[in-house]
């Protein structure tokens, strides 16, 4: 499937050279949108990219597809506004669960409902990556559990993890094999933030809906795989600006 997929991105990389100054003209220019929050968002790509790269690579993943999916978390992202949520809501998910407190957690932004949901199925993990997940948290004392799944959505690399599993789930459950790349992206970015227990057809129907936005009273909203589908096609640009002679994985 993968490969396949590196072929399709083939054809995106054509529609970019082609399109370029065609797409800029018709979608808002996010980078200047979120400005500061955007180049902090970048900054931690950045730094981080060669351990996310590696993880991407030993599972068989997308570089750029998986950060296209986070990188609206990572504009939003807060670390303080993080660790003020984890130390007042911590304690009810640990002690009451999901009907109390269900935060968003970190630099991805992922919520232990999100996590809980990866664990339920894997089952559909296969090799080193289900091994990550199998038996790693037991079940059997649910506030550990849930205060095992908090200290690992506290670790950027295990998020990391979680999102890698979370596009391996996706490709088994729904049918992208025959989608272009662009749809392919904004349908992950959706299910990512929307919800991958949905319908094919529930997730479709909230691609383009905005409901994204960075402050804390909402007044301009975006859609959220707009936002992802414009990094990637940014990030494969630059690339082929700067004369990279592969296609990033």
């Amino acid at each position: 499937m993968y490969e396949k997929f590196k072929l399709s991105r083939c054809v995106f990389f054509i529609s970019v050279i082609c399109f370029e100054g065609i797409s800029y003209s018709q979608q808002p220019d996010y980078k200047s949108i979120f400005g500061r929050d955007w180049e902090k968002a970048e900054a931690f790509v950045t730094e981080n990219e060669i351990w996310m790269k590696q993880l991407s690579g030993k599972y068989d993943v997308s570089y750029p597809e998986a950060v296209a999916v986070v990188f609206p978390e990572l504009i939003r992202y807060s670390a303080l506004r993080d660790k003020m949520e984890i130390t007042l809501l911590k304690t009810l998910y640990v002690n009451l669960g999901e009907d109390y407190a269900d935060f968003s957690i970190g630099q991805f932004q992922i919520k232990p409902t999100f996590a809980e949901s990866v664990h339920n199925n894997m089952p559909l993990l296969k090799g080193r990556l289900r091994n990550q997940f199998k038996e790693k948290i037991r079940k059997d004392d649910l506030r550990e559990y849930r205060a095992a799944i908090v200290k690992e959505l506290e670790q950027p690399e295990s998020q990391f993890l979680y999102l890698i599993a979370f596009i391996k789930i996706c490709e088994t459950i729904y049918d992208l094999e025959d989608i272009n790349v662009d749809h392919r992206l904004k349908f992950l970015a959706t299910a990512y933030n929307y919800s991958f227990q949905k319908s094919l057809e529930d997730v479709n129907k909230m691609i383009d809906r905005k409901f994204f936005s960075t402050k804390l009273f909402r007044t301009d909203t975006y859609s959220y795989s707009d936002i992802s589908l414009y990094w990637y096609t940014n990030y494969l640009g630059n690339h082929l600006s700067r004369g990279v002679s592969h296609f990033p994985d």
